[in-house]
């Protein structure tokens, strides 16, 4: 034993040797499948920001039309009278 857990240091050495490009495919393909899940996470993330600028966008909309739907509201004719009052002055 040589305080490696029993493997001999040629044997190791002689692997690494006989198989460098495996080492490096290895290391590329780690590095490519790093990139590729980079440019994934990018276009995952620009599809939410389109979701949430669209969302916002109908938002704004919504708001917009329950803003005149108040206006209007608060323009109507309280009583009949007044309604009366208005037909009579062509107020509508």
């Amino acid at each position: 034993m040589n305080g490696n857990g029993g493997r001999d240091d040629r044997q190791h050495s002689w692997r690494d040797r006989r198989h460098p490009w495996a080492k490096a495919a290895l290391r590329y393909g780690t590095i490519g499948l790093a990139i590729v899940l980079f440019f994934q996470l990018i276009r995952c993330s620009d599809e939410r920001v389109g979701r949430m600028a669209e969302r916002i966008e109908t938002m704004e909309k919504v708001n917009e039309v329950q803003r005149r739907l108040l206006e209007a509201a608060a323009r109507r004719p309280r009583d009949r009278d007044e309604l009366f009052d208005r037909l009579r002055d062509g107020g509508f």
